[in-house]
């Protein structure tokens, strides 16, 4: 709504400004800026659809549920039994820097990935936890 004040200039009602930060806001807030994730456009597929496989994250190791991959897609579920803050990366053929966010003790996330045949080095992507051994190979196909 436009107004005009006493000396005969026109001013913004409060609340069209307000309205206009509030867009503004939400505008620059949803472009996502890094929770956690890396970037899931290559080898990510939609969360959940996949076979379920259970990563269990302790100091310093990883331990899969199942340890036969045939090509497919597969949703790993990051379960952090340890006492420190872990995540999950999944790299190999077609699947670059695809992680879970960071999770505290006690706490569980997921990431869905689709996979090929070949290699794949599932580690925890947290500073120096895969040089303590939070590594494993997964061979698909």
């Amino acid at each position: 709504m436009v107004i005009t004040n006493k000396s005969g200039r026109t001013a913004v009602r409060a609340t069209a400004l307000a309205f206009s930060a509030a867009l503004l806001v939400a505008a620059c807030s949803s472009g996502g800026g890094g929770g956690g994730k890396a970037s899931q456009s290559t080898g990510a597929a939609k969360a959940g659809s996949g076979t379920k496989v259970t990563v269990t994250e302790t100091e310093y190791a990883l331990k899969l549920s199942r340890n036969s991959f045939t090509p497919g897609t597969y949703t790993f579920t990051a379960d952090n039994a340890g006492t420190t803050t872990h995540a999950l990366e999944v790299d190999g053929p077609g699947v670059s820097d695809v992680r879970t966010k960071n999770i505290s003790s006690g706490q569980n996330t997921s990431v869905t990935v689709t996979l090929k045949k070949g290699t794949y080095k599932l580690y925890c992507p947290v500073d120096g936890h895969q040089q303590l051994g939070m590594k494993t190979d997964v061979k698909v196909g």
